[in-house]
């Protein structure tokens, strides 16, 4: 079995990558449970100073949920998935040393999230960014209480209420992303940026990142709890569930048609 997450270490900063390339790293179960596991299992390990978020492959850091997945939820099952999903997200709020997003390519939706989430973040100029949840019948509710910590009120709205997905260029201007770098230097960037956090002490890092932390966890609380309500109700709708079939069709008859023509 593939592992969804691998870790390596150069000195004392640990990379984590996501690491399902042919599904554009897309959130599924096993994913979700490693990466929550290992994020407090770096962070509790003393030869760590700082860690590195990326994704495998040239493609994305992270495409959101995987459909597949996605498409089995209804309102039974609805809170459960979305509370294990808050778990993982807690992980990465929870972590009391520095993590730097990686971006080496499309991060949408939960990747977006996730990417938010990280104290700072390293971008290309073409990959693409946003939360798209609109377009696939559900409400935009966490991605909009992240996007709130980072930009005003009214571009927030235009960008959760369209689904656009900006590049990262556009993202870098708005302050989405802290460093704009050539592709090629992502990742060596972000491992630049953890080094020098990595180098400060570690005391004054940890409760700084706490203070933010106790700052913005009850609107996040409120965020998850509130995305419950409304994708409950989205769901018994039906809306997504047709979306998702539909992409998931459409995606099935191109892989066929590509085989067909090999």
């Amino acid at each position: 079995m593939q592992n969804t997450v691998l870790t390596e270490y150069i000195d004392d900063i640990a990379i984590i990558r996501l690491n399902r390339p042919a599904s554009m790293n897309a959130v599924n179960a096993p994913l979700r449970s490693a990466l929550t596991k290992v994020l407090y299992t770096l962070d509790a390990d003393p030869g760590v100073r700082a860690m590195v978020l990326t994704g495998s492959g040239e493609r994305a850091f992270c495409a959101g949920q995987d459909l597949d997945e996605s498409v089995t939820i209804d309102t039974i099952n609805l809170a459960d998935w979305l509370n294990r999903q808050h778990a993982m997200y807690q992980a990465v709020r929870d972590m009391n040393k520095p993590i730097v997003a990686a971006l080496n390519g499309t991060a949408v939706g939960a990747g977006f999230q996730i990417a938010l989430m990280c104290d700072l973040r390293v971008a290309h100029a073409t990959l693409r960014m946003g939360q798209p949840e609109i377009k696939a019948g559900l409400a935009s509710i966490v991605g909009s209480y992240l996007m709130s910590l980072q930009i005003g009120h009214s571009l927030n709205q235009a960008l959760s209420l369209t689904g656009e997905l900006i590049s990262g260029e556009r993202a870098h201007a708005l302050g989405l992303i802290n460093d704009l770098v050539p592709i090629d230097q992502v990742l060596p960037s972000a491992l630049d940026r953890a080094r020098k956090l990595a180098a400060l002490p570690q005391t004054a890092m940890r409760m700084t990142k706490q203070r933010f932390r106790e700052c913005t966890q009850a609107g996040f609380e409120q965020a998850c709890s509130a995305g419950i309500r409304y994708q409950l109700e989205c769901y018994a709708t039906g809306e997504p569930q047709q979306v998702m079939r539909e992409f998931l069709s459409r995606r099935t008859h191109s892989a066929l048609s590509r085989s067909t023509e090999d």
